[in-house]
């Protein structure tokens, strides 16, 4: 039995070093290997035990903390499969020509796919538990749904990260801010936190105060990591085009540093620095969507006038609230998605002016 476990190992090492083990079936592997261990882990920890689906100790409460870990790992090992790995023939959807992931870059997004991966599973575990009332899980069966929940995060999360693009990171980042402000909406202790504004999430008197803080702070650091990729590909040739390039991204960046500065002073313990960087964002969006057609004149017209639409909402959103129409909220919530999206659809229409490059095969080189 040993011998034939270690020549299997060998024949899945020489087949990913020769490439015919494809990143797909390298998920697979990675997901029934978290499946195991989550499954055999937590049939020890079940062993005799009737539990709940979500609370305390209960499947949902493994699932979704285990479920980080994973992601973390699945992450990571992605990345290096890409960076470091046998898998050379794959190019990193993550290479720039003027500038390269930095650690930093990738502990924001790996945090990312955990804190989604832990606030997803424990969102799915509440819903369940107030689906199956008073429904009690058995040791057997709770391990193999944690055990799904692990292979099904490893899976998802190896292969995004293994091929990481800009635009799968302006998804991650939707997906992230869409989970964290409905988990911090969802375990507000202020139930009537809206007739404030947004930041009340994160007040002290609040429990959803990490989570709304913390999904801020790793927002904005996604923000400019997808900023220095969304301009990297731009295409320059003239010293004016390398200044307008350079102003877009110093521009966006400073969106996603005001962001971070959004979470790291709550309103209530730093009122006028917390709305100083809110205005600050806004204001330095505000400045590139209306600076745009000069600073890169080669962006799409109708590119160009979303954001002159999305510029006169906001303004109107404004307006609305000094006038009492609207509270601060509703114009807070509104201008996010704008902002948002708007960045997301900036990343795919620099991505269509980024220049094809093409490979010429080595034995096709001579004719050339």
């Amino acid at each position: 039995m040993a011998t034939r476990l270690n020549t299997l190992r060998h024949d899945l090492v020489r087949r990913a070093r020769d490439g015919a083990l494809s990143l797909e079936n390298i998920a697979l592997l990675v997901g029934a290997a978290f499946f195991i261990v989550g499954f055999l882990v937590t049939l020890i920890i079940f062993w005799g035990s009737e539990l709940r689906i979500s609370g305390a100790w209960s499947i949902g409460a493994y699932a979704a903390v285990g479920g980080a870990a994973v992601a973390v790992i699945a992450v990571l090992l992605g990345r290096a499969a890409v960076l470091h790995g046998r898998m050379r023939s794959r190019r990193d959807g993550l290479t720039m020509r003027d500038d390269r992931l930095r650690w930093y870059d990738t502990a924001a997004i790996t945090l990312a796919y955990a804190v989604t991966a832990l606030l997803g599973w424990s969102g799915i575990a509440s819903l369940l538990e107030m689906s199956f009332t008073d429904a009690p899980v058995f040791d057997f069966p709770g391990a193999v749904i944690v055990g799904v929940a692990f292979a099904l995060t490893a899976y998802v999360c190896f292969l995004s990260a293994a091929s990481l693009t800009p635009m799968m990171l302006s998804l991650v980042l939707a997906i992230f801010l869409v989970v964290g402000a409905f988990a911090s909406m969802l375990t507000a202790s202020d139930v009537h936190w809206w007739r404030d504004n947004l930041s009340a999430l994160g007040m002290a008197s609040n429990d959803s105060r990490w989570i709304f803080n913390g999904t801020l702070i790793v927002a904005g650091v996604i923000v400019t990591i997808i900023t220095r990729y969304a301009t990297a590909g731009l295409p320059v040739t003239t010293r004016k085009e390398k200044r307008g390039r350079r102003l877009i991204r110093i521009g966006m960046i400073c969106v996603g540093i005001f962001l971070t500065c959004v979470g790291i002073f709550p309103i209530d313990a730093f009122f006028l620095v917390h709305n100083t960087v809110a205005t600050g964002m806004t204001v330095a969006f505000a400045a590139v969507v209306i600076a745009l057609p000069w600073l890169l004149p080669t962006i799409s017209k109708v590119f160009i006038g979303l954001g002159y639409v999305y510029v006169a909402v906001i303004a109107l959103l404004a307006i609305f609230f000094v006038t009492g129409y609207y509270n601060l909220t509703a114009v807070e919530l509104i201008a996010a998605i704008l902002i948002f999206s708007w960045i997301i659809v900036f990343l795919r229409a620099a991505h269509e002016l980024a220049p094809v490059v093409v490979t010429v095969p080595a034995a096709a080189r001579e004719y050339v």
